[in-house]
């Protein structure tokens, strides 16, 4: 049977779905526990200590359902409250940063790197600190997109409006000739086909959904973690809001219906 306790997999709104479901796709008999922070979304514009000070809140929460994995779904949190997370946390800590700076340098040919996010995640140069620890001679150019989340949450995924937010967000990496663009917030693979369309068909768009979903297969296979044989898994998905067309935005994000939806109090 091996361990049957569920992953803990955390985004400060929808966005962290696009992970779950790539988790979902590698680790099908593996239970998983969500948490949306949908009535304080955006994250990436707050404050380095109110981002901290929300993203122990949800750690304690999933920590208190037992978890033994969590996962950091949100850029921003593991940009700026990582080392306070895994501070608190007996259980093993993955965060999203890691997997997209180990994806992007696999990919890179140029080594000429653009990465997107929002204010909080850019700030931090977390993720040039990391990709230069995995290829020291990495050019890494970061834009901020504080727009792009809202935009999500509102479900605008092909809008006039995203499409003319994403030109002008873009257009300074273009001009950098970067040959891989890191999608470095959750929330962004789910606006993919516009932005592919946006930056063209030859720079390689870096979602460390998948990678973080590989990652966390072999943590769990090296800490004797993983549910050893096929078992019916437990999906819950825990909201602190449920917004406007959070149902739909969710059943797009994750590539199948949301049942077992519940609301938290933090």
């Amino acid at each position: 049977m091996g361990d049957s306790r569920a992953i803990g997999i955390f985004d400060s709104g929808v966005g962290g779905l696009t992970v779950v479901r790539a988790v979902m796709e590698r680790l099908p008999w593996e239970s998983i526990i969500y948490f949306g922070d949908t009535a304080r979304v955006p994250y990436g514009i707050k404050s380095r200590e109110t981002i901290t000070e929300y993203a122990l809140q949800i750690t304690d929460f999933l920590l208190q359902k037992n978890v033994k994995l969590l996962i950091i779904a949100c850029n921003t949190m593991a940009a700026v409250a990582y080392p306070a997370i895994k501070l608190r946390s007996p259980t093993p800590v993955l965060d999203v940063i890691d997997a997209g700076a180990r994806l992007a340098v696999a990919k890179t040919v140029s080594g000429r790197i653009g990465v997107i996010g929002t204010p909080a995640t850019i700030n931090s140069n977390a993720y040039a600190r990391s990709i230069h620890r995995y290829r020291t001679e990495s050019f890494v150019f970061s834009q901020s997109c504080p727009l792009f989340v809202p935009l999500v949450e509102e479900g605008w995924f092909n809008h006039p409006i995203t499409r003319a937010v994403a030109q002008e967000y873009l257009q300074p990496l273009l001009t950098e000739s970067i040959d891989s663009l890191v999608l470095g917030c959750t929330h962004y693979p789910l606006l993919k086909p516009l932005l592919r369309e946006v930056i063209g068909g030859s720079i390689h768009l870096i979602d460390s959904a998948e990678a973080m979903a590989e990652i966390a297969a072999n943590i769990l296979r090296l800490e004797n973690l993983a549910v050893t044989e096929s078992s019916s898994p437990d999906y819950e998905f825990f909201v602190t809001d449920i917004p406007h067309r959070f149902q739909t935005i969710g059943e797009y994000a994750l590539g199948r219906s949301m049942t077992n939806v519940k609301m938290a109090k933090i």
